[in-house]
């Protein structure tokens, strides 16, 4: 029972479950990105490219029949788009963080005992 216990307590962490709520969402935004890709982007900045090659989609583009380089550069469009809007995103974030950072803060308290010393200071300077 105590590897059950264990196992559970390593998977409800916070870290685990952030994770694995990463790995999820980035795997919608995957198929959000190939859909752009396979529906919107080549059709219609890749279309004449096709067309001269009588081909409907980039997956299907070959050299000597066998090398598909057509599914090379779909993902490698699909990895600049990724790229890039984490890259957006990472943007974002940082610049709420400066934003915050930049915030003016609170002068701290000064305690009772801080308050004496600095009138005892400011005594012994006169």
């Amino acid at each position: 029972m105590g590897m059950i216990k264990e196992f559970k307590e390593f998977a409800m962490k916070g870290n685990v479950v952030d994770l694995a709520i990463g790995v999820i969402i980035g795997g919608a935004f995957g198929k959000i990105v190939s859909s752009l890709i396979d529906d919107v982007i080549t059709p219609l900045l890749l279309k004449p490219a096709l067309e001269a090659a009588h081909l409907t989609k980039l997956e299907e583009l070959t050299i000597f029949g066998t090398v598909k380089y057509g599914n090379f550069l779909s993902a490698t469009i699909n990895f600049i788009i990724v790229a890039f809007v984490l890259f957006l995103i990472i943007q974002a974030m940082n610049a709420a963080k400066k934003k915050e950072e930049a915030a003016p803060s609170t002068p701290p308290v000064v305690s009772s005992t801080d308050k004496l010393l600095m009138e005892i200071r400011d005594s012994l300077k006169k």
